[in-house]
């Protein structure tokens, strides 16, 4: 199983998913500073993981300190993560976890005790996301039939979360059943996390997998070489509206028109009641240069001008069903996710 990040005799070490396919290589972090750099870079990246990282960070963060220091800069370290990616709720679900243990510790135990618990924290989170990774698997795979072929968006794989996957997790479920399946992956521009992550994630895994252009999505579907897309989700609504990866609503738009399911599989920390419908969620808009080149490389003309948000909504309406580590739940979707948490 691929090692997304770990905490390693004190520091954070996660594989450096910037490299991939090419070249696997890790990343060790000593201070906060470099989890929240990897983080922004993108080394570490998807919502799952991300919150991890930064549960993980913030235990880094207060490592070998002072109780005079822990009081003053905690909140501060915490702030610090909160700014780092603003769609992916997982990130602040997991900041709280950090900040209810530190609350409920400090100051009634000794500053050695408190760094102790912040660590089994960010351990702790880290762990019940691999168990509800599986949970989601057990779930899911009971929606593809041996045979079927899959559509997915990005990477919602290992690498996106703290092993296993969610969409991919539901897909790699359906494989060790046995089922014969194939799995299309969109290259998913203009990062290509489906051509560098998902495609290097089904080559490791065994899974028969065939890179396509984003572009080509519709033409598959619409000769019924599709039996159903499967992606993740950054943020889920309280009516059920979700946040995924640019071009994830092209998708399911497309999976209307020609009859196909779209399914979404995300962990109850993704679901943010707090945010009532998809126009509320903060959408991240990332540099210009991320679609202007590859790599350094220039691939339109010097000048141009590029717009770069990371992410689209979603609306419920296009989605067949939620898939999470309690279950699978269908329309209306809002009623259900409400009784969930």
């Amino acid at each position: 199983m691929i090692k997304t990040i770990s905490w390693n005799r004190d520091t954070v070490v996660m594989i450096d998913q910037r490299a991939l396919p090419h070249e696997e290589r890790y990343i060790t972090c000593r201070t906060h500073q470099e989890v929240i750099a990897a983080i922004n870079d993108m080394a570490i990246r998807g919502a799952p993981a991300v919150g991890i990282a930064a549960a993980m960070g913030i235990a880094l963060g207060v490592l070998n300190s002072s109780e005079e220091y822990i009081r003053k800069n905690f909140y501060r370290i915490c702030d610090e993560f909160s700014r780092t990616r603003p769609t992916a709720v997982n990130l602040f679900w997991a900041i709280d976890r950090m900040k209810s243990r530190f609350e409920k510790k400090f100051p009634l135990v000794k500053p050695d005790a408190l760094i102790t618990a912040l660590k089994e924290e960010a351990i702790c989170i880290h762990e019940e996301d691999i168990r509800a990774n599986r949970r989601m698997g057990a779930h899911g795979k009971h929606l593809i039939e041996d045979g079927d072929t899959i559509l997915t968006h990005c990477n919602a794989g290992a690498l996106a979360t703290g092993g296993y996957g969610t969409a991919l997790g539901v897909i790699r479920a359906a494989h060790e059943e046995g089922k014969k399946i194939h799995v299309l992956v969109d290259e998913t521009r203009p990062l290509l996390q489906g051509a560098r992550l998902t495609a290097w994630e089904m080559k490791n895994e065994g899974i028969p997998a065939t890179l396509i252009t984003d572009s080509m999505a519709g033409s598959f579907m619409k000769r019924g070489m599709v039996n159903l897309v499967m992606v993740g989700a950054d943020r889920i609504a309280a009516n059920g509206d979700i946040a995924n990866k640019i071009g994830t609503y092209s998708l399911a738009v497309l999976a209307r028109e020609n009859s196909v399911p779209f399914y979404v599989a995300a962990p109850i920390s993704t679901i943010d009641l707090h945010t009532q419908t998809g126009n509320e969620i903060p959408i991240e808009e990332r540099k210009a240069e991320e679609v202007l080149e590859f790599h350094g490389t220039k691939i339109a003309p010097v000048g141009s001008k590029a717009y770069n948000p990371a992410f689209d909504v979603t609306p419920n309406r296009y989605i067949t069903a939620i898939i999470t580590e309690e279950g699978i739940i269908t329309a209306p979707l809002g009623e259900r996710l409400k009784k969930l948490i």
